[in-house]
């Protein structure tokens, strides 16, 4: 029983966050060129990934995407220099932190109960349809 995952993210001394959410749309955003596309690969709003976006520029003293409006460069958005830098130093860290966890992780997985399926308690303690 394998399957446990670890999820990373990192808070910032000014309240703002950086997850694994922020980190794969700014990579989609990187490919596609297009923070609509990058919005459908993630099947969210184009309005909810123009917040995060603007919520990230922000969040850095350097942006960490460009829009070109208009697409006048053929392009309606790209990772700046430092965004593709802290995409890097991201899955670095991320990848770092899940190789020193993983013997832990494993076996705190292989402790769980395979029985238990999460969701199905109700107030009380009972499962969904239990009997006293």
């Amino acid at each position: 029983m394998s399957n446990a995952k670890l999820s990373f993210r990192i808070e910032l001394p000014n309240g703002s966050r950086l997850g694994p959410g922020k980190v794969a749309l700014l990579e989609s955003i990187g490919v596609r060129r297009s923070i609509a596309a990058a919005a459908r690969d993630h099947e969210m709003s184009y309005r909810r990934a123009w917040l995060l976006i603007d919520d990230l520029n922000r969040a850095f003293s350097e942006p960490v995407v460009e829009t070109f409006p208009g697409r006048s460069q053929g392009a309606g958005a790209a990772l700046t220099p430092f965004g593709t830098r802290l995409v890097a130093l991201f899955r670095a860290t991320e990848r770092r932190c899940l190789k020193a966890a993983g013997p832990s992780i494993r076996e705190i997985a292989e402790a769980s109960s395979p029985e238990y399926a999460a969701g199905e308690l109700t107030r009380g303690g009972r499962k969904s349809g239990a009997r006293a």
